[in-house]
């Protein structure tokens, strides 16, 4: 899964005047956008059993993993806005008590921040599902075939064209060190060093020292309930490494990194002779 676009904003603790973005996709939005492909409504997307006892749908989805590689970590930007200033009362923001700001205190200045140019490619698994790979491929053909707009974080951040790159993997972690072109143009050097973020620990194989598998911050993005007026999000660990890579994956950006994706998602077969 590869999540890129021209603006992203993967919010972890926004408040309705400070808009933030953390450095890579959340549990939450990513979790949310593949409810959303998915069609669970909101009203359903809350994690725990379905009225039968049995497993919701969005609570099978907090089984999914997701080892985030940083192709691009792009650019920080700030968007400052206004709400509210140069109406008329009665078109003003709403207050508490259910009137309306007064003249004076129509105007709120609210900032929003994005990610810009920014590229991911992402492992999704499902270790401790009880059919791991029916509920990835089902997850993968809902991203292929969305029931509803995805975004990537905001609703005013469309994803690019190329979004589900490959699906039944042997193993989708190892890929990304070995096989998944990187979205970042090929270094002098014989190998180029990629950032790696993780909801679990890396696994013993993974290029990481001891001390980068350790739990190195938490973030508030476990979603619970991601209803319309009710979203409830607890802590879980995040995981970061460094890693050496080598420079062959880099195959810059547009055409040429699209050409050596294609190549990679579909080998070239020796031609039959025909004579």
């Amino acid at each position: 899964m590869q999540v890129g676009g021209p603006l992203q904003s993967w919010g972890e603790h926004s408040t309705f005047t400070d808009r933030d973005t953390v450095a890579h996709p959340t549990r939450s939005g990513l979790i949310g956008m593949i409810a959303s492909a998915l069609g669970i409504p909101r009203e359903q997307a809350v994690a725990g059993p379905g009225p039968d006892g049995s497993p919701s749908l969005f609570g099978q989805l907090g089984r999914l993993r997701f080892t985030v590689r940083h192709d691009r970590s792009g650019t920080r930007l700030r968007d400052f806005h206004t709400v509210g200033g140069g109406l008329p009362v009665h078109r003003t923001v709403p207050t508490a008590k259910g009137g309306r700001r007064g003249p004076g205190q129509t105007t709120i200045v609210s900032e929003r921040h994005y990610l810009a140019d920014a590229v991911f490619t992402i492992a999704v698994t499902a270790p401790d599902a009880p059919d791991p790979a029916e509920l990835t491929e089902r997850c993968a053909a809902a991203l292929a075939a969305p029931h509803w707009p995805l975004h990537l974080g905001r609703r005013s951040c469309p994803p690019g064209a190329l979004l589900v790159t490959a699906v039944r993997q042997s193993d989708p972690v190892a890929e990304l060190l070995t096989g998944m072109p990187i979205a970042r143009p090929r270094p002098s050097g014989p190998s180029v060093r990629v950032r790696f973020t993780a909801d679990s620990p890396f696994p013993a194989e993974f290029p990481a020292t001891a001390s980068s598998r350790a739990t190195v911050t938490s973030l508030n993005d476990e979603p619970v309930r991601l209803q319309a007026y009710d979203r409830v999000y607890r802590s879980r660990p995040s995981y970061a490494t460094t890693c050496e890579l080598p420079a062959d994956l880099c195959h810059g950006y547009g055409h040429t990194y699209l050409d050596a994706l294609i190549a990679y998602l579909k080998p070239a077969t020796p031609r039959e002779d025909t004579t």
